[in-house]
């Protein structure tokens, strides 16, 4: 079963048990899903990767949300936005730990042959694919520089 099908299977479940916060999640990644389906060019299907990186943005979207209410002093909507970015979290596979990113990274500068900040752009090219959802972007690329600096 592809994330999408999964998702949908979820908002059923989440409508039977009158789970609001989950039903307002998942109802917007649908809505999210549907629109990368009926772009231009995407032939009504959605692979999974593309619906990881959109789990991931709309998770990031919600955790950076929260944090604004928080500095707002607005700890309803704050909690409701991080309750919701948690409940995207959950279809995305499990964060890589500091010592797993590094250990990927490395391993990925050695397949590469990069040796100078000029082929930073080559391994993070390659590094973005390979981990996304897995780790945040300015991780990969604050290491990536660290590790070719």
């Amino acid at each position: 079963m592809d994330i999408f099908e999964k998702v949908s299977k979820d908002i059923i479940a989440a409508m039977k048990a009158k789970d609001k916060i989950r039903l307002e999640a998942l109802r917007n990644v649908k809505k999210y899903f549907i629109e990368a389906k009926t772009a231009p060019g995407a032939n009504d299907t959605l692979d999974d990767a593309t619906a990881l990186k959109i789990l991931s943005k709309l998770a990031k979207q919600g955790r950076d949300t929260a944090a604004l209410y928080t500095e707002q002093n607005r700890p309803d909507l704050a909690e409701e936005e991080a309750a919701q970015a948690a409940i995207i979290e959950e279809y995305l596979p499990k964060a890589l730990s500091p010592e797993e990113l590094e250990a990927e990274v490395k391993a990925i500068i050695a397949e590469t042959g990069a040796s100078s900040m000029k082929d930073m752009g080559k391994v993070m090219g390659i590094a973005s694919k390979k981990l996304a959802g897995r780790a945040d972007g300015k991780a990969i690329s604050a290491l990536v520089k660290q590790l070719l600096g």
